[in-house]
């Protein structure tokens, strides 16, 4: 089973830029469906999650209001768009899957993940 993170790019400071999420060897629409990131020396951080029916969303503060997270059950596709997009937004972008919700801030409770996708925010 694989999450596959495309959307990979350099974009200037306040740009925009989408992350798409799609799981492979299963479906996932009972899952709560994350991303998170991991910055050049720093720990894997939350960043935002949906829950299996889209009506729960969760976002880490630095995001909120910049980020959005849906998903498409019916193309089995999960998407994070980014708005107004920061240099220390700059890290590798990972996609992952959890089927409790109130654990979704918490690495460790994510059993499937992505590969990883760079995102770079620079001038």
């Amino acid at each position: 089973v694989q999450l596959q993170a495309s959307g990979v790019g350099l974009v200037q400071p306040g740009g925009s830029l989408r992350l798409s999420c799609t799981p492979s060897g299963r479906t996932f629409s009972s899952y709560v469906l994350g991303w998170f990131r991991q910055a050049p020396g720093k720990e894997r951080e939350f960043v935002a999650a949906i829950s299996w029916s889209g009506r729960n969303i969760d976002y880490a503060d630095s995001v909120k209001g910049r980020f959005t997270t849906s998903r498409d059950d019916a193309k089995n596709t999960m998407y994070l768009q980014m708005n107004s997009l920061k240099p220390e937004d700059t890290a590798v972008y990972y996609c992952a899957a959890n089927v409790n919700w109130a654990t979704i801030r918490i690495i460790g409770e994510y059993s499937y993940w992505g590969q990883g996708t760079l995102v770079t925010v620079s001038s």
